[in-house]
């Protein structure tokens, strides 16, 4: 009669014991992320430049009190003159128009005289951290979020820039680059607002002078924003733990794919567990030198089961991940570390089995225009067969993947000097071109020492001088933050 007791006892725990567990699941998810999980919201998954565009547009046309715009390139071309007249005649309108630029993304591009209209139309107009003469290294930092909200009621996270290469040109054979955003209704919006908030005080202008209004459930998903800031490192735990509690499948699109050690290993480990683990990149990278470092690091990928792909048409830019069917990620943040430690970025993290279903299946349509990468005899990287080229991509670097690309160096020239770990013929031309690189340093510095020591000279009076005058200011006025 005891073993029945017991077994009742047992069985009746069951269900308290798996509410536990998932309370144990969303603290853990809630910590990693910095972010809590919001329900009652309506997602729609909006693919390339040509549903996503249109759908900003409209929105912003609608618009009655007020824009949120945040973008890292704001290109002076035909796309981004339509948006600027778009946001000017609402200002014109009345409605409070604040739109964020990165200047690293902006450089070179006209983006601020292509606002001049929107300035004088009463638009509030703010470039993110511009070089500084009292932070050498500052510039390093970038905005690299995608965002627009509206009237607190509807709002877009995205990997897209505004720029005519995300269209393509048709007349030419360039097919539109390859992108994933979501509209978002539903009281997640004040969290984004939030989000844009935190960029908009940190350019150091002051703080947002509004503040976000929760809007009414307009939906069952569950959101989770995810707004990382330089050093927190927020979406790298999570993603992490994702790699972790996947059971059965964990698809990844990323555009700047440069995998550090740990990370490859969580894949790499999810891969011997059994979860089928993809990873589409692009074929062709808009900065050719970062697909090669990518490239550098598919042997460990592939030597545990993971399955790589690369898009065959123009660029890739996408950065989205689904896993089981059930929780999704869509945002600017791409795996790197430039991305997961040195920017500001945003995305969101979706908990809905219909969201998730959706992009489950426009991730094995998108692989039927993908080729994968195989390992060949003796464990060379080879492609499965003859890959097709529908456009090419643009040109023109920006320091976040460069970072990236550097850090891969450095694994790899780190690796071949301390011997941790085995490199494979795939890292090869990274360490050629390393060492070309440190030869003909070494040359400048015996034929010409000025070279290099008047600029290092410089470099270092430039850093003291930094450091004595934000010294002076913090023992003067109290921390910076305060200030």
């Amino acid at each position: 009669m005891a073993l029945p007791a017991q077994s009742q006892v047992r069985n009746s725990a069951l269900p308290r014991a798996g509410a536990d567990l998932r309370q144990f699941a969303e603290q853990m998810f809630a910590r990693a992320a910095g972010a809590p999980l919001v329900g009652g919201n309506a997602v729609r998954v909006l693919r390339d430049a040509g549903e996503n565009y249109p759908a900003w547009l409209s929105a912003i046309a609608g618009a009655r009190q007020s824009i949120l715009f945040e973008n890292y390139i704001l290109a002076d071309d035909r796309t981004g003159r339509e948006f600027v007249a778009a946001m000017t005649e609402r200002a014109l309108a009345g409605v409070a128009v604040r739109l964020i630029y990165d200047w690293m993304g902006a450089l070179g591009i006209g983006t601020q005289r292509l606002l001049q209209p929107l300035i004088e139309a009463g638009g509030q107009v703010r470039c993110f951290n511009r070089p500084r003469f009292d932070s050498p290294f500052g510039w390093l930092t970038r905005d690299h979020r995608k965002m627009v909200a509206v009237d607190s009621e509807v709002g877009y996270v995205t990997g897209l820039c505004v720029s005519d290469k995300w269209l393509g040109d048709a007349q030419r054979g360039i097919a539109p680059w390859r992108d994933t955003g979501i509209e978002i209704r539903g009281p997640v919006i004040a969290d984004i607002e939030r989000a844009f908030a935190q960029t908009w005080a940190a350019t150091g202008e002051g703080a947002l002078d509004v503040l976000p209004v929760t809007a009414p459930p307009a939906g069952d998903a569950m959101l989770r924003v995810l707004a990382s800031e330089p050093n927190i490192a927020g979406l790298y735990r999570l993603d992490q733990m994702i790699a972790a509690l996947a059971r059965e499948t964990l698809w990844l699109t990323d555009a700047y794919f440069v995998g550090i050690a740990p990370y490859v290993q969580a894949l790499r480990a999810a891969a011997y567990d059994g979860v089928d683990v993809r990873l589409l990149v692009p074929g062709t990278s808009d900065i050719p030198f970062v697909g090669q470092v990518s490239r550098s690091g598919y042997r460990p990928l592939l030597e545990a089961g993971i399955r790589v792909f690369e898009w065959n048409g123009a660029m890739l830019h996408a950065k989205t991940a689904v896993a089981d069917g059930r929780w999704a990620r869509v945002g600017s943040t791409n795996l790197n570390i430039a991305s997961w430690i040195g920017n500001y970025e945003l995305d969101i993290a979706i908990e809905d089995q219909s969201c998730a279903g959706e992009m489950q299946q426009m991730y094995e349509e998108d692989l039927g225009y993908a080729t994968e990468i195989v390992l060949g005899p003796r464990h060379r990287v080879s492609h499965s067969s003859p890959r097709a080229r529908l456009g090419t991509a643009g040109s023109g670097g920006r320091a976040s993947r460069a970072a990236a690309g550097a850090l891969r160096i450095g694994n790899t020239v780190g690796a071949a000097f301390s011997n941790r770990r085995m490199l494979g013929p795939a890292e090869s031309g990274t360490m050629l071109s390393a060492a070309l690189g440190f030869l003909g340093l070494a040359a400048i510095a015996l034929l010409l020492p000025l070279a290099l020591t008047v600029p290092l000279a410089l470099l270092a009076f430039w850093i003291g001088l930094t450091l004595l005058v934000r010294a002076w200011r913090v023992r003067k006025g109290g921390s910076e933050e305060d200030r």
